[in-house]
């Protein structure tokens, strides 16, 4: 991967008009050869420890954040590869590697060493997955959504059935209460944690068909706990806002391409998209009026993947054409956070599975 440096260097700035008027070209771009060009898989994830993964092909890279160093965590045999889909644990030291050939792997990426495998899960390619403490929820190919409990040996402990075609997104909220998940049947699932052991009907608490086209992107508001975004792919090119309470669809906006992804800005109301032709696009709304304030352009092919830095400051955005660029658009924030105590519990028993 080429780690060099556009001459343009962002600095902070309180001016919002300075902000944008330096927004339109990329602060950094790193080649990401043999990306895979497919809109159902999610190969790029910033966690905690602010580490980028990036699946390119078989392999999975780290891109330290801090240093701009670059290193190989693992290349999957090519029986099993190409990598479908990458996520961090919260802890941001251990991340979970789908795969095409349905298994998934948990690495240690500090130790650099893998874990343990998670099979049986699904019949096909898992193409996306999302955290949520020591449970690893994975969607497949085979539309079936699976929550792994990583800490024991039967890992399985339940299973939600309601798409009809490929899972290809899915969302945790902050709470851990709900899962959002988007399929290539063009729906919208809310699943609710306390469902799971009732005598409901259905699995889901809501099912969301007002999407014309597969749907990947899902975000969560950081602001508003039961507000969820989600947009829709090429057939559809909408941004759709939903209370995951009631499920009531609260707007819907014409972007006029596909939307590949979705992202919160940590800061401010403000709400990023990614998108496919013709312009292949990001996208900068306020929220909730949902005016355009920017669109950053530089990708030439669409832009499948966007993933957030800890600081929520830094958009990093990886596409068809096989380029992964950096973004300063939401800004610096106000106030410094302490970061949280993390939690290294649930993965003190993977030493011993496997």
């Amino acid at each position: 991967m080429d780690t060099s440096v556009s001459s343009e260097n962002f600095g902070s700035t309180d001016s919002n008009m300075m902000r944008f008027s330096i927004l339109q070209s990329s602060e950094r771009t790193l080649d990401a050869p043999d990306l895979v060009d497919d809109f159902y898989l999610n190969l790029l994830d910033w966690g905690s420890s602010n580490v980028l993964a990036i699946a390119l092909g078989n392999t999975v890279y780290l891109w330290d954040a801090s240093d701009s160093s670059t290193s190989e965590l693992v290349t999957i045999d090519d029986e099993n590869g190409p990598v479908t889909s990458v996520n961090w644990a919260p802890d941001g030291r251990h991340i979970a590697i789908g795969l095409n050939n349905s298994e998934v792997q948990l690495w240690d990426s500090t130790a650099n060493r893998q874990l343990r495998t998670l099979r049986g899960c699904h019949r096909s390619r898992v193409g996306s997955m999302a955290w949520n403490n020591h449970i690893l929820t994975t969607g497949g190919m085979d539309g079936q959504i699976v929550n792994n409990d990583v800490r024991i040996r039967s890992h399985v402990v339940e299973t939600y059935r309601g798409h009809q075609q490929e899972v290809c997104g899915l969302k945790w909220s902050a709470s851990g209460q709900q899962l959002a998940s988007g399929g290539n049947d063009n729906v919208v699932h809310i699943w609710d944690r306390s469902m799971a052991s009732s005598n409901s009907p259905t699995q889901w608490l809501h099912r969301l068909e007002e999407h014309t086209s597969a749907v990947k992107a899902l975000a969560w508001c950081p602001f508003q706990s039961n507000l969820l975004a989600t947009g829709g792919g090429g057939g559809d090119r909408t941004i759709k806002f939903w209370n995951t309470h009631t499920g009531a669809c609260l707007n819907s906006v014409d972007t006029g391409s596909q939307v590949c992804s979705l992202l919160w800005s940590k800061n401010e109301r403000e709400l990023l998209s990614s998108h496919g032709f013709t312009q292949n696009q990001l996208t900068l709304w306020k929220y909730p009026s949902m005016v355009k304030m920017a669109e950053l352009t530089g990708h030439t092919s669409r832009v499948l993947y966007m993933a957030q830095s800890p600081d929520g400051c830094t958009v990093a955005s990886a596409a068809g054409d096989e380029t992964l660029r950096f973004w300063n658009v939401f800004g610096v924030p106000e106030v410094a956070k302490t970061a949280p105590k993390v939690n290294r519990e649930p993965f003190s028993q993977l030493n011993r599975i496997r």
